[in-house]
Formats: structure tokens, sequence, C-alpha cells
């Protein structure tokens, strides 16, 4: 059956030699070439498995780095998101869309049908790359990036995997963009936030974090409820004209009432203030608790509310809704994808009048 024609179609070519090894290791990141055809165009490209515990789903998720032409509408590197363990498969998109309206930085992201040697795979997820040209595409002076790839990016100096002292304050990172040498910057700031004096902390701190920003990735990540986020999956830029750090959300399927695996999860398990020794230390200040408290106060008034989300919701499941019908992931989950929308609309409810009571906390 013909893909439905109201959400684009991308057609992925791997040699069935190459589409064998990367089959034989699912773990593996070593890519194998690849053509993707889009629009009338062929990109030639090498494609991987991406993801940690997702590689184990039936559907599997790819990176694709571009060769040649080396970028394609503008991009270097596409990541296509299966979405498998989300029933709507739009929160993703939906966390990302609610970042950019709340006023904070976060990856472009659109629904597309993937095709692999002809076959039809289903409705996949494409997400922007944070790299320089995310940076570029947003008007951003350059500038070093970091991506937190597991829970030792907690900004703390205990590593929550060893359960001891990290032996670097870089653990918990890789470099995005930038030279080892760059890493001096980020173990500047981790241990400027555990041994920075309280009566310094405020301003030592504004000198390396930018702080509205920062409250506001805070205010993205408690009012989705995503529950990885706070100490690893974001990336961490460093302005090089200012100097200072901003933090950019990555990985939100498993949000607005459900975790990473698709189950349900209560709308009262994070609390207000999140977690991570960096929240922890700025919540301790007067004047910047006052500050998040009033950005929580506007958000839970105006964009985090059943009628603020709802037009975005409406118009993601609307728009791929059609598409399921010829995934072959999907088809015969449909009635389960039409529940969703009533069970984020009732996540949303519930949420924004715990996180209300909360506020309490803030004063």
């Amino acid at each position: 059956m013909a893909p439905n024609s109201a959400l684009p179609v991308c057609s992925l070519f791997v040699h069935p030699s190459d589409l064998q090894t990367l089959r034989r290791d699912i773990e593996s990141d070593d890519p194998v070439p690849a053509r993707l055809k889009l629009d009338g165009r062929t990109y030639q490209a090498e494609v991987s498995y991406r993801g940690s515990h997702i590689r184990r789903y039936p559907k599997k998720s790819y990176f694709l780095s571009f060769r040649s032409p080396s970028t394609c509408q503008g991009a270097r590197e596409w990541h296509l998101n299966a979405e498998y363990a989300d029933p709507s498969m739009i929160r993703n998109k939906l966390s990302f869309d609610f970042f950019q309206q709340i006023g904070h930085l976060a990856p472009d992201a659109r629904h597309i049908q993937l095709k692999l040697n002809g076959a039809l795979q289903g409705v996949y997820l494409q997400l922007e790359s944070v790299d320089d040209l995310f940076l570029k595409k947003r008007g951003l002076p350059p500038g070093t990036l970091y991506y937190a790839i597991n829970d030792d990016a907690n900004f703390s100096l205990i590593s929550p995997i060893d359960e001891d002292v990290k032996r670097e304050l870089e653990a918990g990172y890789e470099l995005k963009t930038g030279e080892e040498d760059d890493f001096r910057h980020l173990r500047e700031l981790v241990y400027k936030i555990n041994t920075t004096p309280q009566a310094d902390f405020a301003a030592e701190i504004s000198a390396l974090i930018e702080i509205q920003p920062y409250f506001k990735w805070l205010a993205g990540v408690v009012c989705t409820q995503n529950f990885d986020a706070f100490i690893q999956n974001y990336a961490l830029y460093r302005n090089a004209e200012q100097g200072t750090f901003t933090l950019i959300p990555w990985d939100f399927d498993g949000t607005w009432g459900r975790n990473l695996r698709g189950k349900l999860l209560r709308h009262d398990f994070i609390p207000i203030t999140g977690y991570n020794t960096l929240t922890a230390r700025l919540l301790t200040v007067p004047e910047l608790k006052r500050q998040y408290r009033m950005l929580m106060t506007e958000i839970l008034e105006t964009s985090f509310t059943p009628a603020g989300i709802e037009p975005t919701l409406r118009h993601l499941l609307q728009t791929i809704r059609p598409a399921l019908a010829n995934d072959p992931y999907q088809r015969n989950s449909l009635d389960r994808f039409d529940d969703e929308y009533d069970v984020i609309l009732e996540y949303t409810a519930k949420r924004n009048a715990f996180l209300r009571e909360e506020l309490a906390v803030l004063r």
C-alpha cells in the first residue's frame, strides 16, 4: 500500500550485505553506506542504529550522516526516531514545541514516512541535530557543545553510577563540537557549582550559567516530567563570546504521563524542584528561588494547561493519524493511539494542579 501523502516520504537504500552488518550487532555505532532519496534528490550518506534500549525494539531508530552533498535541507545529520514505545508517537515533538513555546532553545522536529529498500517502515520523527549548524540557524555565537550521555552529567562531584567521587569532573559528557581542551570550561563549571561558598554563589554562578534560560529548561523538564533529563539527555552549549552555559533538551519521548518504556507514570512523580546538584544550589538563593517561582507561576497559568497545549496536541495527532494505518508496527494499535489525546490532556490537568500546590515549596 502506498504511503499517505500528508507526510514527507524518505526512501533509504542500504546494500543487503551492509544491512546484515547492521542487524548482526545492534549495539554497534559503526555506520554503513546508504543512499537517501527525498524530493527527487539523492544523498550519499552513512547510517547506523541510534539510541540505547530502543535498539532492541522491532522498529529501529537510525542516525544518518550526509556525505555527498554534505547537507540535506540544511542539516549535516538526521536522527530518525521510531518512537516505538510511545503510543502517541508525538511526545518528543510535543515536548520540543512546548520548550519553544515558553521561549527556550529546542531542536526542530517533523514526522515523516520512511522506506527502507522499498519497504515501508512507517512513521518516524526526524530530529534536528544539536550541533554548530543548530547554533548558526538560530543566530547564536559559535561555541562548544557537550552531550550529557549518562547519569554522571549531574553537576555533582559524586558519580551516581560508581557511588563514589568522580575521577574526572567531565564524566558523563562527550564533546560534540570544540577541542579536547574545552573540557576545562566544563571542569570549572562543575567545580564552582560544588565548592563556591554560599555568600559568593549567586555572583559566581551567574557568570557561568544563563540563569533565566536554565530555569526555563528546568520548568520544561518539570512540566513534561522527563525522569532522565535532569542528569542526562541534554546538550550543554557554552557561548564562546560570553563564556556562559545553556542547557538544550534532548530525548523527550518518556514524558506527558508516560515513562521511556511507554508505561503510565504518576502525575506527581517528580517535584517542582526536579533533582540535580545545580538546581539544588540555585534554589538556596532566595532571589533565584523567587525568579523560578515567578516563571513557573506564569507557565502554569498560560502554556502548561490543557487549553494551552490542546491545539498543538490535536494538530500533531491528526497529522500522523492517516499514515499510521500503513505503519507495519503501529497499524494494529490505533485504538490505543486514539486514546492518547485524553491521556495527555488528563495528565496535563493533574500535573498542573500538583505543581500549583508545589509552588509553596518555592516560598
